[in-house]
């Protein structure tokens, strides 16, 4: 097995020795590398000798002292090996339901624990073996985040499309017994997994604690192309409602038995639900900001601390425009009317933005596609600035889902466009840095 070597830092201890980009690591002490993991287990002794095969072909034995904290300065892509493709056919995935033409990696499925252990990625436990399980605790990969979506054997198998899916428990019980921590999620769909099925897999994950950290409990994402998949629907108010009450009743329980609330609801239930999402205090330490879990409490306190202690504005001359989702236009019209109120002279106009991409069911705001932007804003008067969910960006880009960018959608619509994080501070401070352009 070779890897690639993508790039060598200057003046690292491989550089000095002749690696170069294109050249590929072999072996380390003679082991063969399985992936980044096993590569940094190894390069962290005072005594190494590398093999290495140079872009001719050729082989160098690289004889290396150094101090045992020392980086070697070798660069590779990712996890060093292909990351493995999941093998589920969930009846609720959202891969499977995205039209064509979007952002090519959003078509990939992983199911890798070495990317959950990286980047936060949640995995099924179904492609994964007991000597996985093991090198999980011996190189102590935690905590694992792990879609559950039911604790019931027979349903999780009906649900995730995979014979293996029954044996959650068991790998569960297994990383608890080996100091693993875990999050767990749960996409709640309508008449399948909620209900008694519900409280039987919150019965079930609790009785891990304290390995078992959190569960997140999301609403199903339906959008418009679901053409030859299982027929789904969307919870409505009342049984969201009802959704919150058996949750919080939940919650209440686990805080007495274990000092631990434990099962969090995604904000997308309360926005539903028309009623305010839990306290600070409520989300622990929030486990699961990247499930939507909290982020709408701390988009609202930190946007409340950062105008409060602001020393106050005789004027700010600025036209804001501010896309959203349908889902948030209620909490940030109220906002605007705060910023209104407090800044004479801004006006801020929010305007959800109908996901005609995905299919009206589809309100998060993080799910907003570029062209639905342009096309419901074009010729409209934006005033000075048009302010976009970040959340809507690819990672490090201003790449909207269907790969149009902010630099198009500034040069369609005739307006500076800029990514807002969803942070309260952060909105306020966008705003205020552009001050005066009116």
């Amino acid at each position: 097995m070779k890897h690639l070597i993508l790039d060598v830092d200057p003046d690292s201890i491989c550089d000095e020795m002749g690696v170069e980009s294109g050249d590929f690591l072999l072996e380390i002490n003679g082991i063969p590398m399985i992936d980044i993991f096993e590569y940094r287990i190894n390069i962290a002794v005072e005594e190494l000798e590398i093999l290495i095969e140079k872009t001719d072909g050729e082989q160098w034995i690289l004889q290396i002292e150094k101090d045992a904290d020392e980086d070697l300065g070798l660069n590779f892509d990712g996890i060093m090996s292909p990351p493995r493709v999941c093998e589920n056919s969930c009846i609720f995935c959202f891969v499977d339901q995205l039209p064509p033409n979007m952002r090519q990696s959003l078509y990939f499925k992983d199911d890798d624990y070495r990317l959950g252990f990286l980047y936060g990625n949640y995995i099924s436990l179904t492609n994964i073996s007991i000597f996985d399980i093991k090198r999980i605790i011996s190189m102590r990969m935690s905590p694992v985040n792990i879609s559950i979506h039911t604790t019931n054997p027979d349903l999780r198998v009906q649900m995730l499309g995979n014979q293996r899916a029954g044996a959650v428990l068991e790998y569960i019980g297994i990383l608890a017994k080996g100091g693993i921590s875990m999050n767990f999620q749960i996409v709640l769909c309508k008449g399948i997994n909620d209900g008694a099925e519900l409280d039987r897999t919150i019965a079930d994950l609790a009785r891990f604690i304290p390995s078992a950290v959190s569960l997140s409990v999301v609403p199903v994402g339906i959008t418009k192309h679901r053409e030859n998949l299982t027929n789904l629907e969307l919870f409505d108010k009342i049984e969201a409602t009802n959704i919150i009450v058996q949750i919080h009743n939940w919650r209440s329980r686990l805080w007495a038995r274990y000092g631990r609330k434990f099962v969090h609801l995604a904000d997308e239930f309360y926005i539903l639900a028309d009623c305010a999402v839990p306290d600070f205090g409520e989300y622990e330490d929030f486990p699961q900001l990247e499930n939507g879990v909290g982020m709408l409490r701390l988009f609202i306190d930190d946007f409340a601390d950062s105008i409060n202690n602001m020393m106050p504005i005789t004027h700010l001359d600025l036209r804001v425009s501010i896309v959203t989702g349908l889902a948030m236009n209620r909490v940030m019209t109220a906002i605007a009317s705060i910023l209104q109120n407090r800044f004479p002279g801004l006006i801020v106009e929010i305007i959800p933005i109908v996901n005609d991409t995905l299919g009206m069911r589809v309100t998060v705001a993080g799910l907003i596609c570029g062209r639905d932007i342009i096309n419901q804003l074009a010729g409209r008067d934006l005033g000075d600035l048009l302010l976009v969910p970040q959340s809507a960006l690819k990672y490090d880009t201003d790449i909207f889902l269907d790969n149009i960018s902010l630099y198009e959608i500034s040069e369609k619509l005739n307006v500076q466009v800029e990514a807002v994080p969803n942070e309260g501070a952060a909105l306020l401070k966008t705003i205020l840095a552009n001050a005066g352009r009116g």
